[in-house]
């Protein structure tokens, strides 16, 4: 591959493969959104916060607090029973082409190549497939996949796995990347090293990113805010900004700053418990 195609960037957008007007991610904004399920559950009862176009902002809270209800409502695939939410300045009606969600499991197929696999977007959205090799090989190669790219999932590991569904999330060029809870099923080692492959690839990216998780630890390594979400139903009783440098280190995680962090977030969650 030449050297040009290997430093490509989002501010270099490839023939037929970007969505999106915005250069890097798009903006996020909800306001006074509840969501009421048929049954009668209520799941988030008010939620108001902004995500600034290029922000990597995680969502924190305990087991049920209503954090991946909330980021489904984001990605359009539920739809919010009260307020607002948007996409820069474009009301969120349902799924969007320039927001990709990357989940708990990495759901490929298993008949599929890995870059048979990154090909799926492409073919759901009905997007003209132009540029989709050399769009591919620059996420491939970010992710140190460009070996396996003929690969089957079942001969890939865990963490190779979830690295390849970031990479069909983001092949499409999508300005916005929601993740939920995406290492959960990892074990400690593979999950550090992908908190590392996922800073990466959003440092050359620049995408946007709401991340759900419930390990404070890693939500103080990923992020440069936390929103802390109180039980059942729903709602955001903090906003934390992670004044931590940048590129962050595995052994950052071992200095009183960063564990001063995981103090706050720790007796905010404690507190969540009381609201």
């Amino acid at each position: 591959m030449s050297s040009a195609t290997a430093s490509l960037r989002l501010e270099e957008p490839i023939a037929g493969i970007t969505t999106s007007s915005h250069a890097g991610g798009s903006s996020v904004t909800a306001k006074n959104v509840k969501k009421i399920y048929d049954s009668g559950l209520q799941a988030i009862s008010n939620a108001d916060f902004h995500v600034s176009a290029g922000e990597f902002v995680s969502l924190l809270g305990p087991s049920g607090c209503g954090k991946s209800t909330l980021l489904m409502m984001v990605a359009g695939l539920l739809q919010a029973t009260e307020g607002h939410l948007s996409i820069g300045s474009e009301a969120i009606d349902g799924p969007r082409k320039d927001i990709s969600v990357v989940f708990q499991s990495p759901v490929l197929l298993p008949w599929r190549t890995v870059l048979e696999n990154l090909r799926l977007p492409l073919e759901m959205l009905n997007l003209p497939t132009e540029g989709f090799e050399d769009r591919a090989q620059h996420l491939l190669n970010i992710t140190k996949l460009a070996p396996f790219a003929d690969a089957l999932p079942s001969e890939l590991s865990g963490g190779m796995k979830q690295r390849v569904a970031i990479c069909r999330a983001l092949v499409h060029n999508p300005s916005i990347l929601l993740m939920d809870e995406p290492f959960s099923a990892l074990d400690a080692m593979t999950r550090d090293e992908m908190a590392l492959e996922l800073l990466n690839i959003w440092d050359k990216e620049k995408k946007t990113v709401l991340f759900v998780t419930h390990g404070i630890r890693e939500a103080v390594f990923l992020s440069d805010r936390v929103l802390v979400m109180a039980r059942r139903p729903g709602r955001i009783i903090q906003d934390i900004k992670i004044d931590l440098p940048r590129p962050r280190t595995l052994e950052m995680q071992e200095t009183d700053e960063f564990n001063a962090y995981v103090g706050i977030l720790r007796r905010s969650i404690n507190a969540s418990h009381e609201v």
